[in-house]
Parts: structure tokens; sequence; C-alpha cells
């Protein structure tokens, strides 16, 4: 492994086209977030649209950034800052993410789709890095300046590099791509999302295509057989002049398909058909939806020319990362209860996805199912509709109590039979004191919401406020 620092002050100033009056030092890292910031990182002043980056210059210096990216000295700056001046800071940033797209000789995949994407993307993390060294996109770093700040941070001698790319609008994905150059191309599948933005799921379908734009000329790209807008990409990838178009899926024709599944209340074990070759594998994180995710990561994995035995072995130990199906059980009164961490996003098929989930749970004793549902967001006039639709899949997961907030969400509480009792609130933190006189032991949660129904917050009640889900739970006698 390379001991070489991830930017020299020369590199940095060339790439960016800066003006900087010394070039003495290195960087060990990019950061945007002087709150985060580590010693010897170089700090770039991004102007968004609440704060402003050069707001907190001195705070980075004084963390010890060893360069500053500004487009303006700050009046507090001392004297001895290492500074560069560029007209535009988040320019700069995506000029220096592609000067560290063009120096490197990694395997790239960029992965998009309208859910699974990070999934995805931490699941090619996860079987990557035991095949050498691997970067990837922090979090769900996809936007604007994620995506270049992920690029800016990846070392010249990564072997494979994984990166996660976003949109809620038209227009977004292409630049996006263009600045990745990906050599693999995975959509995950196309839903009704962001449907406040677009005229229908088909527009959505054609704003994901925009991935195809980056794509090297040799690229590869991979599509959702399954899905009913497979058909829809696979010509616009044609006519974009893309020979290799892999699919993956149920349906015979698809190029890397699902031939057998067996799914467990924690796992799933599969087997997979690529071209002629069947592998069998132990997935380590559960959920029919998710065998769906691994079947295109599998073939990104096949593409990038990794591994596949490796990579199957490596499915086994895989874990479901914060917010997105992380398990807990807490201890209370009586046993413990668990809660099933879907808190960080929802739309409605994810949405489906997790019930189906919960409804492969099994509660211990007189435990119950128990469903906290926040409002999805951004799906535009048919909200309420959309909404409502979820009542068939309440009711499949066998949900006893369903809690729920938002005014969308009132919706589909209105809509369920008087066989599942329900509670409802406005907001998110109305619903921990009556969630926490509810909970028990054997009781199985799930909460679930986009993430500005701030489903975190009974989240956490539920993880932090155990002595109180225990005082009352042992003043029911339960």
């Amino acid at each position: 492994m390379s001991d070489a620092p991830l930017w020299t002050g020369t590199e940095i100033v060339a790439a960016v086209g800066g003006r900087a009056d010394r070039k003495d030092w290195i960087a060990t890292g990019v950061s945007i977030d002087s709150r985060s910031l580590e010693k010897d990182d170089l700090f770039v002043a991004i102007v968004g649209p609440v704060h402003d980056g050069h707001d907190f210059a001195r705070a980075a210096f004084e963390s010890g950034a060893s360069a500053l990216l500004l487009s303006r000295r700050p009046d507090d700056l001392p004297d001895e800052a290492n500074v560069i001046l560029v007209e535009d800071t988040l320019t700069a940033l995506e000029d220096l993410g592609r000067a560290a797209r063009a120096r490197t000789n990694a395997h790239v995949v960029a992965v998009t789709g309208s859910v699974g994407k990070t999934g995805s993307k931490e699941s090619l993390l996860h079987i990557l890095s035991q095949q050498g060294k691997t970067h990837a996109s922090v979090g769900s770093f996809n936007n604007h300046w994620g995506v270049p700040l992920s690029l800016s941070r990846m070392p010249e001698d990564t072997k494979f590099a994984i990166f996660e790319l976003g949109m809620n609008h038209p227009g977004e994905l292409g630049p996006l791509s263009k600045m990745v150059c990906p050599h693999v191309a995975l959509i995950t599948t196309i839903e009704a999302v962001h449907l406040e933005f677009f005229a229908d799921v088909e527009a959505i379908a054609r704003a994901k295509a925009e991935i195809f734009e980056g794509l090297t000329s040799s690229g590869s790209v991979i599509l959702n057989g399954d899905n009913s807008y497979g058909g829809l990409l696979k010509s616009i990838a044609a006519n974009a002049g893309i020979t290799h178009i892999l699919t993956f899926g149920e349906k015979s024709e698809a190029d890397i398909r699902l031939t057998d599944f067996t799914l467990y209340p924690d796992h799933s074990d599969v087997a997979v058909k690529i071209a002629s070759h069947e592998v069998f594998f132990r997935l380590g994180v559960p959920g029919r939806h998710l065998i769906s995710n691994i079947l295109g990561v599998l073939g990104a994995v096949s593409e990038l020319g990794a591994d596949i035995e490796k990579a199957a072995v490596a499915l086994g130990d895989l874990q479901s990362p914060k917010g997105r199906g992380a398990r807990h059980m807490v201890p209370c009164f009586g046993g413990s209860y668990m809660v099933v961490d879907e808190s960080y996003n929802a739309s409605p098929a994810s949405m489906r996805a997790s019930l189906d989930v919960l409804h492969n749970l099994y509660p211990d004793g007189k435990g119950r199912r128990i469903a906290v549902l926040g409002d999805m967001l951004e799906l535009g006039e048919k909200s309420a509709d959309i909404h409502r639709s979820l009542k068939p899949d309440v009711s499949a997961a066998e949900v006893d109590i369903l809690f729920a907030c938002g005014p969308n969400m009132a919706e589909l509480v209105k809509s369920m039979p008087s066989t599942i009792q329900t509670h409802h609130e406005e907001t998110s933190e109305l619903l921990i004191d009556p969630l926490l006189e509810t909970i028990g032991a054997g009781d199985i949660v799930l909460i679930k919401g986009s993430l500005g129904s701030k489903m975190r917050l009974p989240l956490e009640a539920l993880l932090e406020r155990r002595p109180a889900v225990m005082a009352a739970a042992e003043q029911r006698g339960r």
C-alpha cells in the first residue's frame, strides 16, 4: 500500500487553477465541514443555500487543515494559513474530482436507481474491499457536491471505486456521470419516487438513463430486467451507442439470473446463474428486495473483473447499514423487543419491501408486529392516494398496531380496517410517548419514513429511553 499523501499542494493548485503563495504542504484528506475535518485535510469552503463555508475557514484552520480552498480570504483568518484562491469553490472541487479520476487506473462503477443505491454501493464496498484497495462514496454523498468530494478523496492507487449518483430533477445525473467516467453503470430499479418533480415514472427512467452519458467507450451497463422500464433503458443505452448491456432478474433471458432462493428471518439462501456459471451463497441481510439488488451487484463485480466466488462468500457476512434495515434488540421488563431501523428514507417500493421484511419476522410470546411509519415525501399531487395504496401491504404484513405521522399517512390510517389498532400524530416527535407506553417484550417494531419525516426521533427514543419503556411495560404487567 502506498504511503504517498492524497494530494501535494502543487497538485491541488494545478488541478483547480488557483493562486497560492505556498505549495509546500500536503493534504491527507478533503473536507467541506469544519466540524468533521481531520488534521491535514484540505478544507473547501462551499457556499450553500444556508451556510457559507468561508464563515468556518478559521475554525477549519484551527482544527488542523493543511490548506484552505477559498474564493475570498476572511478577515479573521491568520496570515500563516495556507490559502488557495479560486473564482468558485464548487467548480474548483469539481476540477479536483476530475483530476483524481484522471490520475487513477481504478476500475470504476457508478450506481443509481430509484431505490437500492446506497445498499448496492455498500454491498460492492464490502465485497471489493476483500479483493483490493477500494474507495467509495461515504453515506449518501451522491449529489452535485457529494460526487466531486468523493472523487477528490480517491487515492491514486485505488483498485476499485464505487460512486453513488443521485438526482431529483432532470439534467442532474449526466454531469455527475461525466465526472465519474464509470466503466460500469448500474441502475438498480425505477420506481415512483420524486414524482413531485417529474411528469410520470417514465420521465424518472429517462433521467436515470443520464448515467450513460459518462460511461467509458468500452463500458458496461447493468439493468433490472424485471422492472417494467428495463426495456426503455436498454433502448436508450443502445441508441447511445453502448453495446455491452446486461440485465439481471428472474426472467430466462437475464444475464444475471436468479434461479432459486429461500427467505429466512435473518438471511437468505440464494442461487444465481451468471452466463453459464452458477453461484450458490448465503446473503447475510434478509429481504426479498435485497436479493434483487444483489443480482445487480454481482453483475457489477463480474464486469469489474473481480472474483465472483470470493464475492459470493463475502455476502454471507454482509450487514444492514444504519437507517437501512439495521436491527436492535432492546432489553425491557420481561425480556426484550426488536427495533428494525429503516429510518433513513422511504418510497412506495421500499415501504412495501420493509413491510414484507416485517411480515417475515416472528414476535416472541405475546409480542406484536408494530409499524411506525412517517410520510413519504416528494410524491406530488397523488401523494395521498399513494399512501392509501399501502393498506393491503400493511394488512399482508399482519401488523397489529400502526403508528403513523404526517398528513399523508393520516390517509393510510383512515383507510385501515378496525382489526388493526392505529395511532396518528402530526409529527414523529408526538409519537414518542404513546409508542413508549405501548411497546413491550416480544414486540417487533419497524420504523420507516422519508428523511424529512424525522423518524430518527422515535427510533432514538426506543433505543435510548429504555427505563421509560421498562417502567411502562412493568406497569402493564407484561
